[in-house]
């Protein structure tokens, strides 16, 4: 087994790391390679999570929660992805842990006495959220669906695409304009969140979904969602109108710390695997593994990813800091360097193993999907870029 107890962690991570780790023992490698063949949500495995509370990790202790950080939530996430469940496996859990934190700072009290302790308990999941439009993409100030005030609700109207998870969640989050875009000063005006009960949606048959044929994360299902005359309590928006848009900044970067532990722990899987197969495998007499032209690249690989451990540990214990531009810039850098070395990892992996890179019985070819995923989102490789550009190097803003 290839060493990467790497990282000095704090007692607490460690408790995190052994409690997680022994759930996800019960569910080994041929667990994830058939569900996601079949295209197959692991119920069983975020049940068991669940069930030890850990849906629960950031919410505080009054409302049932673990009451944990991002130091953590780093470390739950990236023992899941480095257990063999991968990228997409730790994507089945991270929305559940993520999407209540606009409720923990904004919603009301009522609302969160009454929804929080559910979902500590995994009695209620808040899978999915949902922002992304066809026409905006990267670009979210530019949503075009709208909520418009109608007495105690909101009527809401609009498309969105790659809402995940929302065949297995209960409630999502939503985020539509309440006030036009050409009527607001500054362009991040003018959104609002909305906590949307999904089977009262679908019974008023205003949700209609279209599942996305992806390749990459195949545990999770993505879908397109038409929104028609969609009605929301007024009481389920969370926080104050036209502000949504700074609510999901709030504790973007802190996760996207958490994204990229689990893109580490996925390019560390993959460079096992491929080591593996490196010293068992013979060629010519000897063991593949003997040759520099296998060792070269999963030795870089590891190195890589290593480094890129490192920093995204060591920028979770900095996220108090009252620097938000720092934070950003902790976070950004981490996931870039987590994807690009995880990517490389599972190339690395892939050629390792020749044509079998390909079969799915030796997994590292859904390794290579998901680490190529991780170039993607939750943003791409060049808006990371982009705002390293623009707030560490102090160059123009280019977009």
């Amino acid at each position: 087994m290839v060493a990467t107890d790497t990282v000095q962690l704090t007692d607490r991570q460690r408790s995190v790391r052994d409690a997680v780790g022994d759930i996800c023992d019960e569910f080994d490698a041929a667990y994830w390679r058939e569900h996601d063949a079949e295209g197959e949500y692991p119920h069983d495995f975020v049940n068991a999570l669940a069930e030890e509370g850990w849906l629960g990790v950031l919410l505080p202790e009054e409302y049932g929660g673990k009451g944990y950080s991002t130091e953590e939530a780093v470390a739950m996430m990236y023992t899941i992805a480095r257990s063999g469940a991968g990228f997409s496996g730790a994507q089945t859990v991270h929305a559940a842990i993520y999407n209540s934190a606009p409720l923990v700072n904004y919603g009301s009290e009522e609302l969160k006495s009454d929804l929080l302790p559910r979902v500590a308990s995994g009695d209620a999941w808040i899978q999915c959220f949902s922002l992304t439009e066809p026409k905006a993409g990267s670009e979210s100030t530019a949503i075009e669906t709208e909520a418009v005030r109608d007495g105690d609700e909101y009527v809401i109207n609009g498309e969105k695409l790659w809402t995940s998870r929302i065949d297995v969640s209960d409630y999502l989050v939503l985020a539509a304009r309440t006030t036009p875009r050409e009527e607001v000063e500054k362009k991040t005006e003018g959104v609002s969140l909305f906590l949307v009960d999904i089977e009262r949606g679908h019974e008023a048959g205003s949700l209609d979904l279209e599942e996305i044929d992806k390749t990459a994360s195949g545990v999770v299902s993505s879908f397109r969602v038409t929104y028609d005359d969609l009605r929301v309590p007024a009481d389920r928006l969370i926080g104050v109108e036209d502000e949504g848009f700074y609510q999901v900044l709030d504790g973007l970067n802190e996760e996207r710390l958490v994204i990229a532990a689990e893109t580490v722990g996925l390019g560390e899987l993959a460079v096992e695997k491929g080591v593996d197969y490196a010293n068992e495998r013979e060629v010519f007499g000897r063991a593949i593994g003997q040759n520099q032209a296998i060792q070269h690249p999963l030795a870089a690989g590891h190195a890589r990813l290593q480094a890129a451990k490192q920093f995204t540990f060591a920028a979770a214990k900095r996220t108090g800091d009252e620097d938000r531009k720092a934070v950003g810039a902790w976070a950004n850098t981490a996931k870039y360097l987590a994807a690009e070395a995880a990517f490389e990892a599972a190339d690395a992996a892939v050629q390792t193993h020749g044509g079998r890179g390909i079969d799915r019985a030796y997994d590292v070819e859904r390794y290579l999907r998901e680490a190529r995923l991780t170039r993607l989102v939750p943003v791409t490789q060049e808006l990371a870029l982009n705002y390293l550009g623009e707030n560490v190097l102090g160059l123009p803003r280019s977009y």
